[in-house]
């Protein structure tokens, strides 16, 4: 089973820059054939953001739900991708 994970960020975020470094590397160490992740630019494609309900960023949607409205700790993040990825 595969997770698809969209990061939502804005070019302007220092958290971004953050969350971007940490899910790439979450991807790498869980098997980036198991999870299919996205960098989604807040700005560009706002009417997607707001369809998701995404108010600020960064935020991370797993399977087209919102599950994080801010940064997660890495310890967090891990466990409810690997929760997902068990579904």
């Amino acid at each position: 089973m595969s997770i698809k994970v969209e990061l939502f960020s804005s070019p302007y975020c220092t958290k971004c820059k953050q969350a971007k470094k940490t899910l790439r590397d979450l991807v790498e160490e869980i098997g980036g054939e198991k999870i299919q992740y996205r960098e989604v630019n807040i700005v560009e494609e706002l009417d997607y953001a707001v369809k998701l309900g995404i108010l600020c960023a960064p935020s991370i949607v797993i399977n087209k739900e919102l599950v994080f409205s801010t940064l997660p700790n890495i310890k967090k993040l891990r466990a409810e991708l690997m929760a997902r990825l068990k579904k």
